[in-house]
């Protein structure tokens, strides 16, 4: 995590480059600029035409030779930071540090830059602009990511409508947010809304339930496979909600192979779930997600457990009424029993938490009608 300021060198080095090839300039007050209507490929990404172009309000038509350009370095000002410079003392600015540091790291070239819609015009056009007329290649491909958006706005701290992370995670676990953030395409907008949040994480408890039953049919944690079908979207601009969709086939397959007792077609299925899952960074067995509940997870198991085991003494003896009032009180608690032919299973499925328990009480076999 490189510091700019640690890098003014860099900085000083690149406009000297830039002044050296007749792209730059520095008209003596201090100021070094960008001699935009140099440059043949200036706003290629947003394709827009220079004339087009509106100054801004504040710009500055006295040393400008076109009030178009923009600063690679600004005159220093009293209360601000500065630093020398062969054309006086002063900061960098906004688009030059970045730049410079990418050359810095990254070199001439390299492969991926990607960024909020909101930059490519000026940020990122200023960028290609000073590094391409250094003679640098930059950039080789652009990925520009849309927002989450509330009411049909940006999302940001500076609007003062952001949602603060530690909030949402009174009410849905880490996995679950993840999940539903990332099911938009990345140049897709998003608009949050808890409504959504909670659908959402419905959907991917499904996936994670699948996954555990399969695990208890199968005998072990599923294995990751990186399906030709998933990695071909992915491969196309990273095609997530068309994964969404794959990931359902899988999930009916799946389910469907649970039913029949067909354990080779569970563990093709698990596999390419969760081979899917750990790419998008929400696979349930991950240490990372089951790590900070471990202890009280154990503790809720004991403790449904036993219950658990109440009532199945009281069906062993016939009391259906005591059972029917074990499994009400369960419940109650925001707790789904769901008898399978090798035991009840039990899940958690309030807002604040939803976790999955894969383990029985017992092996014998109960009837589903209690």
């Amino acid at each position: 995590e490189p510091r700019a300021t640690s890098h003014i060198t860099q900085m000083i080095q690149l406009m000297q480059t830039l002044i050296d090839n007749g792209a730059a300039y520095a008209p003596g007050n201090g100021d070094v600029y960008l001699e935009v209507r140099k440059l043949n490929s200036y706003l290629t990404l947003s394709r827009q035409k220079l004339d087009d172009l509106l100054p801004a309000g504040d710009a500055d038509d006295k040393n400008k030779r076109d009030v178009r350009d923009f600063a690679l370095w600004k005159a220093a000002k009293a209360g601000e930071p500065s630093w020398p410079t062969p054309w006086g003392d002063g900061r960098p600015g906004w688009h030059l540090e970045c730049s410079a540091m990418a050359h810095a790291y990254l070199g001439e070239a390299f492969d991926i830059h990607g960024g909020g819609l909101d930059l490519i015009f000026p940020h990122h056009e200023n960028e290609i602009a000073q590094s391409e007329a250094a003679g640098y290649g930059f950039a080789r491909i652009w990925m520009h990511n849309a927002w989450v958006t509330t009411s049909g706005e940006k999302m940001s701290k500076s609007l003062g409508n952001s949602l603060q992370v530690r909030e949402i995670l009174k009410k849905f676990r880490g996995i679950e947010l993840r999940w539903y953030l990332g099911s938009a395409h990345y140049r897709s907008m998003l608009e949050f809304s808890f409504d959504a949040l909670e659908e959402s994480a419905t959907a991917f408890r499904r996936i994670e339930s699948f996954l555990h039953r399969a695990k208890e049919l199968i005998g072990a944690v599923p294995e990751k496979k990186i399906s030709p079908q998933f990695a071909a979207l992915m491969d196309d601009d990273l095609a997530v909600p068309q994964v969404l969709a794959l990931v359902s086939e899988w999930l009916k397959q799946g389910n469907s192979a649970i039913s029949a007792n067909d354990t080779k077609v569970v563990a093709s299925a698990a596999a390419d779930v969760r081979g899917t899952l750990e790419i998008l960074g929400c696979d349930p067995f991950d240490p990372v997600f089951a790590g900070s509940e471990k202890r009280s997870d154990q503790a809720m198991d004991g403790l449904i457990a036993l219950l658990l085991e109440q009532r199945e003494a009281a069906r062993n003896r016939k009391d259906f009424a005591a059972a029917d009032a074990i499994r009400d009180r369960i419940a109650s608690l925001g707790i789904v029993i769901e008898d399978t032919p090798t035991g009840p299973r039990w899940s958690v499925q309030d807002r604040k938490s939803t976790r999955l328990n894969s383990s029985h009480v017992s092996e014998s076999r109960m009837p589903s009608s209690a």
